[in-house]
């Protein structure tokens, strides 16, 4: 009988776990970005769109490409940027079907870009409606059909169930008349989560993060921007890291769909006539 040993076996090798891709609009800046870049960290191959920032949509990607190094075990994995005007249907329609050449497949769509621009009941007019519909509303119910016929034509589609994540406000939740176009598109944008839950199950699962006030911009100098964000009942509203956070939560938690995580400190529980950056 061969003498045994008392060296403990070997643990077994990771095994690299399952490509999974995902299409981020509007990742070459801001509150897109930081969630490409955090799902890249967690194994995600990020295709980040953009519209009119190529330079800082490529820095993103090499900036996803680092973060998947630093890895190690998802260094095989890969990203790109993709050019798309989202307020165009043609456009819109040939986005999905791009990453999937790129890519061979696509199992999630982030819906981050946005249309806001300010308009008020006084100002409002079709044009303006009509732009924030398009951007906001109909490319993501478009993102999110191509999504679905996608990964209805897989080999194995029973195995296949995919996500969408669309990015709303807690305005929804807390209405003031400001950016009147901007909200309505959002308002319309939250029904379509529901309905599209509904209408894409089991295949797609589609699930809102509406955050709070989380980045400044030029309406906000930064002391303003701070006092605001302290207007939470947590003392603090949303940063992009929470934002980020709780959108891969929400790809990767497949038990959620039809509904909306509110990621805002508690605003959306107070009352604010105007919008925070004109208050």
């Amino acid at each position: 009988m061969p003498p045994t040993s008392s060296r403990p076996a070997e643990p077994p090798s990771p095994t690299p776990p399952a490509v999974r891709t995902v299409l981020v609009t509007g990742a070459a800046k801001r509150l897109g970005r930081e969630i490409a870049l955090a799902l890249a960290a967690g194994g995600w191959q990020v295709a980040v769109h953009y519209r009119g920032s190529e330079a800082e949509a490529l820095q993103t990607v090499a900036d996803c490409d680092a973060l998947t190094r630093a890895g190690g075990l998802f260094s095989g994995l890969s990203h790109a940027g993709f050019h798309a005007d989202l307020a165009d249907e043609p456009s819109t329609r040939a986005l999905l079907p791009r990453v999937v050449a790129r890519f061979g497949r696509v199992d999630a769509v982030v819906n981050s870009a946005s249309t806001f621009e300010n308009d008020s009941a006084e100002s409002f007019g079709f044009e303006a409606m009509e732009r924030h519909w398009r951007a906001n509303t109909g490319a993501p119910v478009l993102l999110a059909q191509a999504l679905h016929a996608h990964l209805a034509g897989r080999s194995d589609p029973a195995a296949a169930q995919g996500a969408v994540v669309n990015l709303l406000d807690q305005k929804l939740w807390n209405l003031n008349p400001d950016f009147f176009s901007y909200t309505l598109s959002k308002a319309a944008l939250e029904a379509a989560g529901t309905m599209l839950a509904l209408a894409l199950a089991p295949l797609v699962r589609v699930v809102g993060v509406a955050p709070g006030l989380t980045l400044t911009s030029h309406l906000l100098d930064d002391a303003a921007f701070d006092a605001r964000h302290r207007l939470a009942p947590l003392g603090r509203s949303s940063t992009a890291a929470d934002v980020a956070a709780t959108v891969k939560f929400a790809l990767e938690n497949r038990s959620l769909t039809g509904t909306t995580l509110v990621v805002d400190g508690g605003q959306h529980l107070m009352k604010f006539d105007r919008d925070f950056s004109l208050m």
